[in-house]
This record gives C-alpha cells, structure tokens and sequence, in this order.
C-alpha cells in the first residue's frame, strides 16, 4: 500500500479489525520509508461495475461518488453515518450481485430513491429534486404530494 505522506510502496499492517458496519476490514499501517501511520478500509468487491451515464459516457463505478450523494441529500437529517454506509453497502451489493457489468446512472438514481424514501422523506424529496431534475417550483409541489400520499397509506 503506498503511503499517502512520502508515496513510499510499502507498508506495514500494525493493526486490523472489523469496521463498525463490518462490511470492511479497518487496517492501521505504518510506512516503511517515514514511519507515517495512516488507515485503509478493505471491502469485497464481487465484480467491476461500469456506469453508463446520460450523454453516452462510461465509467467506473465509485461507491465514494454515490456515498457522497447521498450524504448531501441527508445533510442536517435524523439520519447516522451508519445508516447512509448501510443504503450505500446494500446499493452496491445489489449493482454487484445483478449479474450486469453496467448499469445506467438512470438505475442507480432509482435504487437511492427507493433507499431514501423508506429512510427519510426531505432526503427523498432533496435526491429526487436532483435526479428527476426539477425546475420549477411547481414540480416540488407535484412531487411532493406524491410523498404525502405514500406517508398516508
């Protein structure tokens, strides 16, 4: 593992445990080159996911780019660190074990919202404004009476 403070390309492992969701191994290394201490986080990945955005692009699948979606749409909610690190681990989970190697931003876009809306409804209602690309006020007001019928069934 190279280090983060000189670039050095070996590590030693001082310490590993479970992180707290235990979906991943919290590993504490010491560098080799400057005695540096940082930490990794080991996680599976069952397969290379490529996202097949809007305008024909292709890419990796990041799980740090959705996790940080997500946080902002959750931003000064009720909601732990823990429970957004579960939707994110379940999202992937789920794009991994699909048997696909790519998805479209369109299908994830739609498993966040399906996250988020049984998690909190003003970070449901934040994620889709952004997803479904709202312009006018008007369609806060449609969307979110949709929201206000599901809450009542």
């Amino acid at each position: 593992m190279r280090c983060p403070f000189c670039g050095h390309e070996d590590s030693q492992v001082k310490d590993s445990r479970p992180s707290e969701d235990g979906a991943s191994i919290r590993r504490r290394r010491q560098c080799e080159g400057c005695g540096g201490r940082f930490t990794t986080f080991e996680r599976v990945q069952l397969r290379e996911v490529t996202v097949a955005k809007s305008g024909g692009k292709r890419e990796a699948f990041e799980r740090v780019k959705l996790e940080r979606s997500i946080e902002i749409a959750c931003r000064k909610r009720p909601i732990t660190p823990e429970q957004i690190v579960r939707l994110v681990s379940g999202i992937q989970r789920q794009l991994e074990t699909s048997g696909e190697s790519e998805v479209t931003a369109a299908q994830i876009g739609g498993l966040v919202m399906d996250g988020l809306k049984g998690l909190d409804p003003v970070a449901y209602i934040r994620f889709a404004s952004v997803y479904k690309d709202f312009t006018e006020a008007k369609d806060f007001e449609e969307f979110a009476g949709t929201v206000n019928e599901v809450g009542k069934a």
